[in-house]
């Protein structure tokens, strides 16, 4: 095996792409920052308990593990940011109102959640806490569309869903987590028949509404008929209200689609879930409300947010043109040494080309040169 080849699906990033994702990174966080959202960089690794605690087993198993050589405990490379900045905001900004949180910075996976993802993708995400009304998710909502638009992407379409109503419809069954699970995982592959022998013991009322969850998938128009032939259960119904506002707000923004058993992604969702869709493609954006998930740092707070993959964004917007550049000869006469630094002072990329390779193509499109004219160094177009 040669020593250059990498892991699967682990891969440089060459000049181009790097560029193209660190003015992502810049656009999206500024996005954030207009909203009022502090950054924060939580540790790559930390303490397996403080990463998996109430997380689900599908994080556990996306998380590298290994042995720290001081403590001797379990450490592990973070898989998602989201239960780091639950602690942070739960010990160490410890604030009373809202806390706006964003951040942007590599996560590690065992294995690719898509055939040709990354197992390192770069994830940015931003979270709401304190605030337990749907204002807040409204505002996360609108967040992602608007980066998404400064990333430069149309058409976008918006697939909501909510986790309470699958938990209205189990509230009373007893089941252990494993069937749960099994149950859940049903629901997503829309698996009738599965889903059917999964519920057997259950109520037929609940069985029903189960089974009735696979076909509620469509326009806003589904959350009509879900009214129609769910139960009639406060916990469901108030869950499909607030799928109805989020819909409402959204219709100008996006196409809204709804798929009540859409239960894909980690265990710690409680509340209003969504996807968010360009016009080909995985989704590019998943979010929602998760106000369980501070508990286990001693300090349940509603919370809502979402998050991305820089690297997935990358190949979905349009690529970008190269930067304009001046090129520049090299040479140690201090007055050309000072009209460059001036310019790169001033914000302009000079290139100076050694010697030998005036004529060798880079990532920069030099569209000027600097040139001596008049006793001075003027910049004049190629």
């Amino acid at each position: 095996m040669s020593a250059w080849v990498l892991p699967d699906h682990i891969a440089d990033v060459l000049p181009s792409e790097a560029r193209h994702i660190e003015e992502l990174r810049r656009e999206l966080l500024d996005t954030a920052r207009g909203y009022g959202y502090e950054l924060v960089m939580p540790p790559l690794l930390e303490h397996l308990e403080s990463l998996l605690t109430g997380t689900g087993e599908a994080l556990d198993l996306l998380t590298f593990k290994l042995v720290d050589q001081l403590s001797g405990r379990m450490m592990g490379l973070r898989a998602d940011t989201t239960p780091q900045v639950a602690r942070i905001d739960a010990h160490l900004l410890n604030r009373q109102g809202v806390a706006r949180l964003c951040y942007c910075g590599p996560v590690a996976h065992t294995r690719p959640d898509r055939a040709d993802a990354t197992r390192e993708p770069l994830q940015f995400g931003a979270e709401i806490y304190g605030h337990a009304g749907l204002e807040a998710d409204f505002e996360v909502l609108l967040l992602a569309l608007d980066c998404l638009s400064a990333a430069q992407l149309r058409e976008l379409t918006v697939d909501l869903s909510d986790a309470r109503i699958v938990q209205a419809l189990l509230a009373d069954s007893a089941l252990a987590p494993a069937e749960l699970a099994r149950i859940h995982g049903a629901l997503t592959t829309k698996d009738a028949g599965e889903l059917a022998a999964l519920t057997a013991r259950l109520p037929a009322v609940d069985r029903e509404g189960l089974q009735a969850l696979l076909q509620l998938y469509g326009d806003a128009g589904v959350l009509e008929e879900a009214e129609r032939v769910l139960p009639n259960r406060p916990a469901l119904r108030h869950a499909l209200a607030e799928l109805r506002r989020c819909a409402a707000l959204l219709g100008e923004r996006a196409t809204v689609r709804v798929d009540l058993a859409d239960l894909r992604g980690y265990a710690y969702y409680s509340g209003v879930r969504f996807s968010i869709y360009a016009a080909h493609g995985d989704a590019l954006v998943r979010g929602g409300r998760y106000d369980e998930v501070g508990a286990v740092f001693g300090r349940k707070r509603p919370a809502v947010g979402f998050s991305l993959d820089l690297k997935q964004l990358i190949a979905a917007v349009p690529p970008r043109p190269l930067r304009a550049a001046i090129r520049a000869p090299w040479g140690e006469d201090g007055a050309l040494r000072s009209a460059i630094a001036a310019l790169r002072r001033s914000g302009e990329t000079v290139v100076c080309a050694l010697p030998g390779h005036e004529s060798e193509i880079d990532e920069f499109h030099c569209d000027r040169v600097l040139t001596h004219k008049g006793g001075e160094w003027v910049v004049q177009a190629i």
